[in-house]
């Protein structure tokens, strides 16, 4: 009687390397679409393709011929399809490493005691307008932009390149002033422009109180790097917006640590 063979389980420690990048872009591809209307079409792709599979086995010639010119192409469509999910997947993994880089030559030359002290302080500005904004119940949209695309924010509203003050934002969201209704640009500790138009989220699951601002503040969140900060106008809530995932009722400290932690 002869013996099995084995020789598929000689795995190198190369193979178990591979096998965890992929499980990892799987699940880093899969945080980034979670939650967005991009997660139904990946899923929609994926049962034609199972369809085209089980039709070309069973000889369908009619059905399997039609699936295939739609898989046939299916590279193509899935670039026109998740352009925005594809830039954002390539512009985080060049911004991490940029940012890992410039926090390694930060903590080479101060201590990390120094580096939050700092990151505090030029925080603090901001944390005191949310508060304000927060009681005064004042619609406030501040996004903190790790990489700055002067085309694309420009484009939508009113380049200032400002030094952060509190009295600068609150006027800036005040009801009567002609920037309010727009979004805060932040980058490299500067305000770059006021009252931008964002793209809305497509997001069909959030909560039905959203407004536009909230969902501006998550719309971005999901097509690029940038944070959110969205101060409601009609309940005074704070909230908080990451890659397409939002965190609502927060206090001023719950939003330094989280500011602290992502710009």
């Amino acid at each position: 009687m002869k013996g099995f063979d084995l020789s598929f389980l000689h795995l190198r420690f190369l193979d178990f390397v591979d096998i965890i990048l992929v499980a990892f872009i799987i699940y880093y591809v899969y945080n980034l679409i979670r939650g967005t209307i991009a997660l139904n079409i990946l899923l929609g792709l994926i049962i034609i393709y199972l369809v085209f599979l089980v039709t070309k086995q069973l000889e369908m010639h009619l059905l399997s011929q039609l699936l295939g010119g739609f898989v046939s192409v299916g590279v193509l469509a899935l670039i026109i399809v998740f352009q925005q999910e594809i830039r954002r997947f390539l512009l985080l993994i060049g911004k991490n490493a940029s940012l890992h880089r410039n926090r390694l030559w930060k903590t080479f030359f101060a201590s990390k005691k120094e580096v939050e002290q700092n990151s505090a302080i030029s925080l603090k500005p901001i944390i005191d307008a949310c508060k304000y904004m927060q009681v005064t119940r004042t619609g406030a949209l501040i996004v903190f932009a790790k990489y700055f695309d002067e085309q694309y924010y420009q484009n939508s509203g009113e380049p200032m390149d400002a030094l952060i003050s509190k009295r600068l934002i609150e006027s800036i969201f005040q009801k009567n002033s002609p920037l309010h209704d727009g979004a805060v640009v932040i980058s490299d500790g500067k305000i770059r422009c006021a009252s931008c138009i964002l793209p809305l989220t497509d997001n069909e699951k959030l909560p039905p109180h959203f407004g536009l601002r909230h969902r501006a503040g998550i719309g971005i969140s999901e097509m690029s790097d940038a944070v959110a900060v969205i101060v409601s106008e009609e309940t005074g809530t704070i909230s908080y917006a990451k890659q397409g995932r939002v965190k609502m009722n927060l206090n001023a400290e719950d939003l330094e640590k989280l500011l602290m932690a992502d710009i």
